[in-house]
């Protein structure tokens, strides 16, 4: 029989207990120091996912989060879900949890349940919400977001180091603020290393559809791309690109987009985004359970972790940041940065992670002069964009030869 504690990971106690004596609204914060607390009360979390929880992209990788906070806090955590919810229909789903399966707090998981989610907090003030991707908040409400564009960035230099037509493609969802900002962090490393390159896009508008995907990877490579990066939550890209390595004798660099699928293009993926939802789970629930996190305090709380706090990771498979056998030709392309001088993509890759992953971030992307497709400065020369700048951006970067659909 488990004994009926469970071990925490905070800041510091101190400064937690000062936080809640002053009933201080909290912000999220990377906890570190190990104490332990006994069971007292039982906590029951329900997910609701836009998608299938087989889909090997979104809706997979939060359901892996679910099952590690289940095991983890087996002891006072209960968990439920549903899978592919209509994004109208989320106000039911609330409701059946709520009512019927006697929830606490509700993760929504789609940007288009966010209103959905508001009008929940105000109908159920007693309990928890946390909405995923969106921008509003209430005394109940909180929101949080594991944030790729780093790691996009960092792909995109490898795009550009490898690609020999010059054509880079990218097969994108929907075109709201999340995907463009990605495809542009894609399009800024892309240029860096390769300053002539473009950027074509292929808009799919959905989340989920490997026809459709492979279909768009497909009328890309015979416009001449030959590396393609993607928002789908399949391994579609990714298996077209290995189809053209290893039976067309085409090389097809491919990088990977929120699962480990190195095993889907061995010969392909060159790397990718991974994501870690369990750091902010584990985080969110400990801080509710020892009430650092009430149905009072949350307006102001909203999760933006990257690198910094381990919620993301590069890579086509956890722990492989670059396929080695890749490592060479990146190796091999020499580019001149102003201030590390002559330096290997391979190695500017490496450096640009570790100045990402600092406490105090010694570098981003989106730092200017940057200036969109059409030549207007949108970021000016020193100045890094601002979170609610690349929250809502919906402009393209230079380079880039598709438009926004409006």
């Amino acid at each position: 029989m488990r004994k009926r504690k469970f071990l925490l990971v905070i800041t510091s106690v101190l400064a937690l207990l000062a936080l809640l004596a002053a009933c201080a609204t909290p912000t999220p914060q990377v906890i570190k120091e190990t104490v332990e607390v006994p069971v007292t009360k039982k906590i029951k979390a329900a997910w609701i996912y836009v998608g299938p929880i087989g889909d090997y992209g979104w809706t997979h990788a939060h359901d892996l989060g679910r099952k590690y906070v289940q095991d983890k806090f087996g002891d006072w955590l209960d968990t439920v879900y549903a899978e592919s919810v209509p994004e109208a229909d989320a106000a039911r789903y609330i409701d059946r949890f709520i009512q019927e399966e006697k929830a606490d707090v509700v993760f929504t998981t789609s940007f288009g349940y966010m209103d959905a989610t508001i009008e929940a907090g105000n109908k159920y003030p007693d309990k928890i919400f946390f909405h995923c991707s969106g921008y509003k908040r209430a005394k109940n409400v909180g929101t949080y977001f594991a944030e790729f564009y780093q790691l996009y960035y960092l792909n995109g230099l490898m795009a550009g180091a490898l690609t020999k037509t010059g054509k880079v493609g990218y097969v994108a969802a929907h075109p709201i603020p999340e995907v463009v900002r990605h495809i542009n962090a894609f399009a800024l490393g892309v240029r860096e290393v390769n300053p002539d390159a473009t950027v074509d896009v292929r808009w799919l508008f959905s989340w989920y559809d490997p026809a459709k995907a492979r279909e768009a990877a497909e009328a890309l490579i015979s416009e001449g791309v030959d590396v393609l990066a993607f928002t789908e939550d399949s391994p579609a890209v990714v298996e077209v690109g290995e189809e053209y390595a290893t039976q067309k004798g085409k090389p097809i660099y491919t990088f990977a987009h929120y699962s480990p699928m190195l095993k889907y293009g061995p010969h392909s993926a060159v790397s990718g985004q991974l994501v870690h939802w369990e750091k902010i789970y584990e985080d969110i629930l400990t801080k509710i359970y020892i009430g650092v996190y009430t149905n009072e305090n949350l307006e102001n709380v909203d999760y933006w972790w990257m690198l910094r706090e381990g919620a993301v990771e590069l890579g086509a498979d956890f722990g492989v940041p670059i396929n080695p056998e890749f490592e060479d030709d990146l190796k091999a392309v020499k580019v001149k940065d102003p201030i590390l001088g002559e330096i290997s993509v391979y190695d500017l890759v490496f450096k640009r992670l570790e100045q990402m992953s600092e406490e105090t971030v010694l570098f981003d992307p989106f730092t200017g002069p940057i200036k969109d497709q059409d030549g207007n400065l949108r970021i000016e020369a020193g100045r890094r964009a601002s979170h609610d700048e690349l929250w809502t951006i919906d402009w393209f970067v230079e380079g880039i030869v598709a438009r926004i659909p409006r």
